[in-house]
């Protein structure tokens, strides 16, 4: 009887995934504004160059300007509470707030899941099907797997959600992370969660696996046709396309499999905690650098961007 009354269906938080030590938080701060303000600036520019240069008005680039567009808010959904929190001590974040944040972190962490393998598919038909791309990759289809993209992203984040609001939760609970997460959440409900554990699994499952499996099989099929082929440049060339993409899928992967690849109901831990650093910061940061240091069209397109820039001033 006293845990239900101790029980609340809309209680406040306390993120707490970062040391608790107050000495320690100047430098975290400087450490999470300057991932923060990098990957804006590299996920603008990025989005930026493919905008301004019609010759990177292709499907190839418009789903890396998604790519960009999502990391972007990806990293906004939870760097500015994180911030928020190491510069004024105060973990503290409302129930709605909660849910807010979880639903478009889920919507964004879905998106990244789902247009890396729409990029797989990109480079198989591009690759094993160099005649017919132009007729398989019509922009009409671009822009239904996108949209059909951002439409299970949605709907799945908002199943999560609105299962997650059911519930009740011990009032005034320290989550142990810097983000409001399903995984967190579930082990401080006071409601019987199996549902939410076994939907989550399954949705999460589903996702995660039919998206690994487009990708693998892409790329083995982009292997055997790279294999085929008689020339050394030829296969360099090919393989050129695709590095900066299998870069960008090999870093994501590792660190939310190993965030997630566990039942949910085991304790947090704080290797979770840097993993989660590494995908919803980090990987985000990195992914326009990796995407533009190897590619000459895009980094051609940013010394046109800055050329003009310079020029205006």
């Amino acid at each position: 009887m006293n845990s239900k009354m101790n029980c609340s269906q809309a209680p406040g938080f306390i993120l707490l995934g970062l040391p608790r030590e107050p000495e320690k938080w100047q430098h975290f701060f400087i450490i999470f504004l300057g991932l923060y303000l990098l990957g804006l600036l590299g996920n603008l520019l990025l989005l930026l160059a493919i905008g301004s240069d019609v010759h990177l008005h292709t499907p190839m680039y418009f789903f890396l300007s998604q790519l960009s567009l999502v990391d972007l808010c990806f990293i906004t959904t939870t760097a500015p509470k994180t911030l928020e929190t190491l510069w004024t001590g105060d973990g503290s974040i409302s129930f709605s707030g909660c849910l807010t944040q979880l639903y478009f972190f889920g919507v964004f962490a879905d998106m990244d899941n789902l247009l890396l393998a729409v990029m797989a598919i990109d480079r198989y038909a591009a690759i094993c099907h160099p005649l017919l791309y132009p007729l398989l990759m019509t922009p009409c289809r671009c822009e239904v797997l996108v949209s059909g993209s951002w439409g299970i992203a949605h709907c799945v984040s908002l199943m999560y959600t609105l299962l997650l609001s059911q519930l009740y939760f011990h009032t005034n609970q320290e989550i142990p992370h810097f983000f409001c997460d399903c995984r967190p959440l579930l082990l401080l409900s006071c409601s019987d969660t199996h549902l939410n554990e076994v939907l989550m699994m399954a949705l999460a499952g589903v996702l995660g696996v039919s998206a690994v499996l487009c990708i693998v099989s892409s790329y083995g099929c982009i292997f055997y046709a790279v294999a085929r082929v008689p020339s050394a440049q030829g296969k360099r060339k090919a393989l050129t396309t695709c590095s900066s993409h299998l870069s960008v899928v090999l870093l994501f992967y590792s660190t939310v499999f190993a965030t997630y690849l566990k039942p949910p109901s085991t304790s947090h831990s704080s290797g979770e905690v840097v993993a989660a650093v590494m995908y919803t910061l980090v990987t985000p940061t990195l992914n326009p650098f990796i995407y533009s240091l190897r590619n000459k069209d895009v980094k051609s397109s940013l010394r046109r961007v800055l050329n003009i820039e310079k020029s205006q001033d």
